[in-house]
This record gives structure tokens, sequence and C-alpha cells, in this order.
């Protein structure tokens, strides 16, 4: 007995939609369709990294993360279990998604409308860079976790395989635009090349972005060279 297979994202099937119908045509595929992966662009909602001491913590001793659902990035999923954010002023968001697997620190991800609410001067930060950042405190079932740092805005970003990376010739660190169609268009700064092997090529919003253009699964993307 087989598992059920997982349909494509859409971004791949109208990529492969597109290709079929350009070939059908006799005509060359203009130059945004030859990329070696389709873009997709996704909103990340709050959510928490967590390494395996603070899960224990939180659910208790030799407990695993549950998948719920599998994100687009290889390997990398939305975990059943949610957590309580406690913040400065003892106000609270409550089920906040840990992300998985763990990994080998914590860090919680915020929009600032998030950590406006909470009482939080959050930093914007790449992910992992957490020096210096604030603290919260976690609560789950089974106890209390105190993050003494790693409360962060994430910088927007782009996670790119090298053959992405050479297309749009960038190189990891380097800086791009995102440009945005529909009737809340705009175009995204600075928006942070990450190119690894194991990457799909997708671009990061959080929902403070994402509901300044109004992003919806149909609004047309364009990622650009800075």
């Amino acid at each position: 007995m087989t598992g059920a297979v997982s349909a494509p994202p859409r971004a791949v099937v109208e990529h492969w939609v597109r290709q079929a119908v350009y070939t059908r045509l006799g005509k060359p595929l203009p130059r945004i369709a030859q990329a070696p992966n389709p873009l997709v662009v996704n909103i990340s909602a709050r959510h928490c990294h967590l390494t395996q001491e603070a899960v224990e913590a939180l659910f208790g001793k030799g407990y695993q993360l549950r998948v719920l659902k599998w994100l687009y990035q290889e390997g990398q999923f939305a975990a059943q279990e949610t957590v309580t954010l406690i913040g400065p002023r003892s106000r609270v968001i409550s089920n906040l998604r840990i992300l998985g697997p763990c990994r080998s620190l914590n860090q919680v991800e915020l929009a600032f409308t998030d950590a406006i609410a909470l009482g939080f001067d959050v930093p914007l930060r790449l992910s992992g860079d957490i020096k210096g950042t604030p603290g919260c405190m976690l609560m789950g079932p089974a106890g209390f976790y105190e993050l003494k740092e790693g409360v962060i805005r994430a910088a927007r970003h782009v996670h790119m395989h090298p053959d992405d990376a050479a297309f749009y010739g960038v190189k990891n660190g380097d800086y791009m635009r995102l440009k945005v169609g529909g009737d809340c268009g705009l175009v995204f700064e600075k928006v942070l090349a990450r190119v690894d092997p194991a990457f799909r090529l997708e671009v990061h919003l959080d929902t403070d972005e994402g509901n300044a253009c109004n992003l919806q699964p149909h609004t047309p993307c364009e990622l650009l060279k800075a």
C-alpha cells in the first residue's frame, strides 16, 4: 500500500502549462519563464523555531514534534504543536505555531504589528542572528521555557538553489527586488538572497508585508536583481 502523493504547488503547475503552450505554438519561452524553477512567494506568519531541549520543557521529556503540514522547503514542516508566548507587558499570543524540525537555537519570528501588540521592541534580523535581541517566556502543556534572546522580525528574503542564483546573477548575501502586481502592487527592496543546494526558489514575506500588497495566490510577482 502506497501513501498519497501530494499535488505539486500551483506555481509549478503554471510553469508546466506555460512551457507546454509556448512549445505548442512554436514560440520561444520568455526569459522569465526560462528560469530553472518557478517563483513562489509565500507569507510567513508568526512562528517559532525551537531546540529539542525547549520542546521537552514545554511538552514533556522525549517529546517529538508531529507534522501538521509540509512546507515548500524540503524537509520543513508546520508542527501540530503550538505554544503561548508571554510578552513583556504580560500580553500573550496563544497558538504560536512551531516549525520543525528542531534547530540548534530558539527563535521567535513576529511581524511588527505582533511585536507592538505584545510590547516588544524587536529588531529586523536575518534568521539565526539573535545576539542582543529580546527574550520572552513560552508556555506549553508541560511547563514554561524562558528565551533569554531570540525574538525578531525576520528580514524579507528569498531561498534560492545555486542554479536560480546563477540565472538571476546573484550570490548568497546579495539583495534583490520583488515586484508585486495587482491593485495594491508595490516593490519590495532589500530582499536578501539565501543560496543553498537544498533550497527551492521561494520568497518569504511577513504578514504585514503580505497585507500591504494584498498578496493572493494569483498575484503576479517578479524577482529582479537589485
